[in-house]
């Protein structure tokens, strides 16, 4: 298959697996605004510092349908190596080439149980989806530790790799979140609904408060006041919605948030 270029849009907070120790979904969209999904990728695992992408910037990659994940817009990449980050997409002028990929280029809904149907059917798995109200903010206590028989997987391996390395550092997976962040709100017919955060920008928000304040009260209040109080008063918020591959098509609603976008409010100045 060609090298697509992609804007990454979407990396979420990593979880552990045994088969390939520690992912990240990583997701974006082409020049035309529609959504692509690269899965697996073991991101902090990309020894190159230069391949080592960031959101909002342009990427080619060498990839190829996942055939293991039947949703529609996954593919996997031939090989991590072929990553190469073109350019960075900025916040100038109200961050108008962003909304220019995602707003205009791309689909934005705003009726929920359109994009589960649509879900259903098997035309997507990932859309931007713009609430009509945010009711809420909920941090709930979660697991504090990774699975422990997963973990002693990836620990083996590692060990393992390490006899044939001249590394003495070992690769050492994430760090568990011990919150479950998520958003309360209503679409465009009213309908309320709840929807767990899982991007990496609210996970390294955490923990960078947790270090700076060394009080998990105060670092989850930092979370709130960014996602809720700061979004909800300066910013025009979207949300970027995906399944799991363990839920597509299944179950109510099989979407969670895997990132969110939030372009400052425009403010009109008035002639008189």
């Amino acid at each position: 298959m060609p090298i697509e270029r992609i804007l990454i849009t979407v990396k979420t907070y990593p979880t552990i697996s045994s088969r390939y120790d520690e992912l990240v979904c990583t997701a974006g969209l082409r020049e035309d605004g529609s959504w692509i999904r690269i899965f697996p990728v073991q991101y902090r695992q990309i020894e190159d510092y230069e391949k080592k992408y960031k959101k909002w910037e342009w990427i080619d990659i060498n990839i190829e349908k996942n055939t293991s994940d039947h949703r529609v817009e996954s593919f996997r990449p031939l090989d991590q190596d072929s990553i190469s980050v073109i350019n960075s997409v900025g916040t100038e002028q109200n961050w108008y080439i962003r909304k220019q990929i995602v707003l205009e280029n791309g689909s934005v809904y705003h009726d929920l149980d359109e994009i589960i149907s649509l879900n259903k059917k098997g035309i997507l798995s990932l859309a931007t989806f713009k609430p009509s109200r945010i009711l809420g903010f909920d941090i709930e206590e979660d697991d504090r530790e990774w699975d422990p028989e997963k973990l002693k997987i990836i620990e083996l391996k590692a060990k393992q790799g390490d006899l044939f390395s001249d590394s003495p550092n070992l690769f050492k997976v994430a760090k568990k979140l011990p919150y479950k962040f998520s958003y309360r709100f209503e679409d465009s017919k009213g309908k309320p609904s709840k929807l767990m955060i899982e991007d990496w920008e609210i996970g390294q928000l955490y923990w960078n408060n947790l270090k700076k304040y060394n009080d998990e009260s105060i670092a989850k209040q930092k979370v709130k006041e960014k996602y809720f109080d700061e979004f909800l008063s300066k910013n025009d918020l979207y949300l970027f919605l995906g399944t799991t591959k363990e839920w597509d098509k299944r179950g109510t609603n099989p979407f969670i948030i895997i990132g969110v976008f939030y372009p400052p409010i425009e403010i009109q100045n008035s002639l008189f």
